[in-house]
């Protein structure tokens, strides 16, 4: 069976590397990394459910477990011990490339999220899950307003923002003020993020808005 899955996921163009015992293959899933683990229960040295929990303590590495054990018992404990799917044999190949490709599209769009929650523009680096703003590693004060209207302009990098947009983003659609604030906002932050004699990150477009050019 390994010998059968490592021809037929190099054919679909994977790297692939085979353990033969638990011990072993915990031994390589901790000292590199990998996008996908195949793991077999029965192992001898040590078991595979064994081999997931000690995993799961210091990585988190899909796992997909392929066993003959298929009850609904061994499922949960397969489930609840750290793995990501659970295949019981036999199984289809095409099956398993399939949830194998389920496991990297969700890996892509996960670090796609985590890689858009920071921004790097200039010397500035904006991080809106902390909501802190860098400008050459040391960190800008910014008010709660102040933040929110660079988060705005950050997240649609050129793209020209009107006024009304940005006071509906920022203040809400039934803020009672005049779109003038977002021009004394965004004065506050040249103030902060600018230094003299340097081009605005936040460029005004006469008539329009405002853009962050990327």
């Amino acid at each position: 069976m390994s010998r059968y899955l490592e021809l037929e996921l190099q054919h679909a163009s994977f790297s692939v590397t085979a353990a033969y015992d638990g011990e072993t293959g915990l031994q390589m899933a901790l000292a590199d990394h990998w996008d996908i683990i195949l793991l077999d229960l029965m192992l001898p040295k040590l078991d595979g459910l064994d081999l997931c929990r000690r995993l799961r303590s210091c990585k988190q590495t899909p796992v997909i477990m392929l066993t003959a054990k298929g009850s609904v018992p061994d499922r949960v404990k397969g489930l609840d011990c750290g793995a990501d799917d659970y295949l019981p044999k036999p199984f289809a190949f095409e099956e398993l490339l399939a949830r194998i490709r389920v496991i990297l599209r969700r890996q892509e769009e996960q670090q796609s999220r985590n890689e858009n929650q920071v921004f790097f523009l200039q010397d500035l680096c904006i991080d809106m899950d902390a909501r802190l703003v860098l400008k050459n590693n040391k960190p800008i004060g910014l008010t709660k307003r102040e933040f929110d209207l660079l988060a705005a302009l950050v997240k649609n990098a050129n793209r020209v923002m009107d006024r009304e947009t940005l006071l509906d983003l920022v203040w809400g659609f039934e803020a009672a003020v005049d779109t003038n604030v977002v021009d004394v906002y965004v004065r506050y932050i040249r103030n902060k993020i600018d230094h003299s004699k340097e081009t605005s990150l936040i460029q005004t477009v006469r008539g329009i808005g405002y853009v962050v050019r990327a």
